[in-house]
This record gives structure tokens, sequence and C-alpha cells, in this order.
């Protein structure tokens, strides 16, 4: 009689657990929050250099300052949007991230800052970032300079500045008629955007929000670029050449690191649109 009730108690339990069970809501799918740049997104690196943000995944690269002080040397001024670097006229001074994510796979791409600056006085001129990467001559897959200031056609003016980006082992050049209008060394904050398309292998220059210069195809062996590909890209420097943050050996004489400030600085593994670019620029991004 024991044992029989001892079932009949079992078998209770077991039927009250599963109606219990039987009771319990799933979930609805798409019931949580959406991730704007979700993994394998559009946005590939970005930091808005405010020190810290109440976002983790952003804050893991804009608190290197605090995290790694020696990685960024630069001073925190006020931003076009928060905080901001300033750059430094020292030679070896400039920011040191270990990577910028999986950019280097982008077949597209697309950089986008704010910087607020002057034409350089010191008769050489300035590099703004640079993505290191040993399989080119220079040791990098992608940089930016920006010509001294001076009368000289090829020189920046505040109203024009003549620069060269390095797409792996191509120059594109915009320099004397196809220098970037728009004042963007007028000591104010302006909104710059290089454009990579594979599909017809140029760049586009955007300066507050418009379109401003397009260059012409970038070439390799003799056809025209397509698909970028930036062989084993290592660290980005930003504000300055990929010697500047110890990459490898000491800077050559006559490069000097950025002097200006920058804020905003992102990354994409796609190119944008002009309607893309406008709404970064509208909303200080």
């Amino acid at each position: 009689m024991k044992n029989k009730l001892q079932l009949v108690f079992i078998f209770a339990t077991l039927l009250l657990t599963i109606a219990g069970c039987q009771k319990l809501k799933r979930p609805a799918l798409g019931d949580y929050p959406k991730d704007a740049n979700p993994p394998g997104g559009p946005l590939k690196f970005f930091v808005a250099f405010d020190g810290t943000s109440p976002d983790p995944l952003r804050n893991a690269v804009d608190s290197i300052r605090a995290n790694f002080a020696a990685s960024n040397p630069l001073a925190t001024v006020n931003g076009i949007n928060g905080k901001a670097v300033k750059g430094a006229t020292a030679k070896d001074k400039a920011i040191k991230y270990t990577s910028a994510n999986d950019f280097a796979r982008s077949t597209s791409w697309s950089i986008s800052y704010w910087m607020k600056n002057v034409p350089a006085t010191d008769g050489e001129p300035e590099f703004h970032f640079s993505l290191a990467s040993k399989d080119f001559w220079h040791e990098s897959g992608l940089f930016l300079l920006v010509e001294k200031g001076g009368p000289d056609p090829g020189n920046s003016t505040s109203d024009l500045m003549a620069c060269k980006l390095a797409i792996e082992d191509n120059w594109v050049e915009f320099v004397g008629p196809n220098r970037l209008p728009g004042g963007l060394l007028n000591n104010q904050w302006h909104h710059l955007v290089f454009v990579y398309d594979a599909t017809d292998s140029k760049v586009r220059a955007y300066v507050d929000g418009s379109l401003k210069v397009t260059s012409g195809a970038v070439m390799k062996n003799g056809s025209p670029r397509g698909a970028s590909t930036f062989g084993n890209a290592s660290n980005l420097i930003v504000g300055g050449w990929n010697k500047h943050g110890g990459v490898s050996g000491v800077t050559d004489g006559w490069i000097h690191s950025y002097s200006g400030e920058m804020d905003q600085f992102r990354l994409y593994g796609k190119a944008l649109s002009a309607t893309e670019v406008q709404a970064l620029f509208n909303s200080k991004l």
C-alpha cells in the first residue's frame, strides 16, 4: 500500500510539473533592442574621442587614453560633437590602435571624420591617418598626407587643401586644380569624407556633405583596380604616419604628425552614398 501511495504521489507531481511548464509563454521573436550596426555591418571602426561612453562597445576603443596612455598621447579638446583630440607638433605623437577591426577586408570603403586646422607652416606635409601593412614598400595599405602651406599651386591654402591619398601602391592626388575646396584649413570645423567605389575604381571627396572632387579610376597593372585589398593590415594610426605609433622604426625627418583637431573618426566597409554622407554632416557624426 505504501509503495502504491508513493507512486501516486510521484505521478501527481509529474503532472503538476508538466502543467506548470505548459503555462510558460515563449517570448515573441524580435522583442529586443536592435543593433544599429550588427556584426558584419558597414561601420567597421569608430572613435568619438570622448574618452568614455555609455556604449560599452564604443568605450572599448574610446577609452584608450585611460587604459593605454602611451598609445594616445594627444590632448582632449572640445569637438564638433562632444570631445575631440588635438594633434601634436611633436613628430612622434599620434594615436595607435591595434587594428581597424575587419575594415581591411572591404572591397569598397569610406573614411569620414571632422577636422579643424590651418595650413602647415613648418614646410613639411602632415599625415592624418595610416593603416599599417607590411605588404607595401611604404608599410601602409592606406594613408593621407596634406601638403604644406604656401604660394605654390601645389601647396595648401586656407581655402584649398592639397592632399594625397595613398591606396595600396597608388597615389590619388588632390593637388593643383583638383585641390579640395571648402575652406578645410580655415581653422573651423569641417567634415571630410573619402569614398572608394570598387564598381568604377574612383575616389570621391566630400567636404561638409557636398561632393567636391571625383578622381580618375585608380589603376592596377594597367586596368581599373576594382576590389580593394589592403593586404595583412595591422595597426591603425590616427593623427600621423604608422611609424609615429612605433609600428616600425623611426619616422623620416620630413614626415609630420597632424597638428590640428580631429573628431568622429569612422571607417566604413562600403561606398557611402551622397545621401549617407549628407546625413553624417547634418548630424555632426
